[in-house]
C-alpha cells in the first residue's frame, strides 16, 4: 500500500503530487505484533498448539458440547493472522482454565474409541499441556 513506485501512495501522488502520505503507528504497531510470534520457536510452537486444540474441538458438535461442559467461562477462539488482540482472547481460555480445558481433553481421549486420530490429537494435547514450557 505504501509503495513511492507502485503502492497506492504512487496512485494517490499521481492524482494530487501534494498529497502528504502519513503511515498509521497503530497499523505498524500491529503489523509487528503479529510478526513477532513467528520469529520465535517457542512461539510458533505455543501458537500451533493453541491453533490444534480450537481445530479439534470446534470440528465437531459432539466435541464442542465436551468443552462447554468442562470449560464454563471462556471458550477457545481461532488464532487470527492480522488483528493482535484476537490472539489474546484465543489464548485468555487457556490461560485461565487450563485445568478444566485438560480434563475436557482428558475426556475426549477417553470417550472416543471409535476415532483414533481424535484420541490421538487429544492424547499429544494433554501431553503439551502439561510441559513446563508450555
Amino acid at each position: 500500500m505504501k509503495g513511492k513506485h507502485q503502492g497506492v501512495q504512487k496512485r494517490l501522488l499521481e492524482i494530487n503530487p501534494r498529497a502528504l502520505y502519513m503511515p498509521c503507528a497503530c497499523q505498524s504497531l500491529n503489523l509487528t505484533l503479529c510478526d513477532m510470534p513467528k520469529s520465535c520457536s517457542k512461539a510458533i510452537t505455543f501458537f500451533g498448539v493453541v491453533q490444534r486444540i480450537y481445530i479439534l474441538f470446534s470440528s465437531s458438535t459432539k466435541r464442542w458440547q465436551v468443552l462447554l461442559d468442562n470449560v464454563p467461562n471462556l471458550t477457545v477462539k481461532s488464532l487470527c493472522n492480522t488483528r493482535w488482540e484476537i490472539r489474546i482472547k484465543s489464548v485468555q481460555a487457556i490461560r485461565y482454565q487450563a485445568p478444566q480445558l485438560r480434563k475436557a481433553l482428558l475426556e475426549l481421549q477417553r470417550t472416543s474409541s471409535d476415532d483414533p486420530k481424535t484420541k490421538s490429537d487429544a492424547k499429544s494435547l494433554v501431553a503439551a499441556l502439561g510441559t513446563f514450557e508450555f
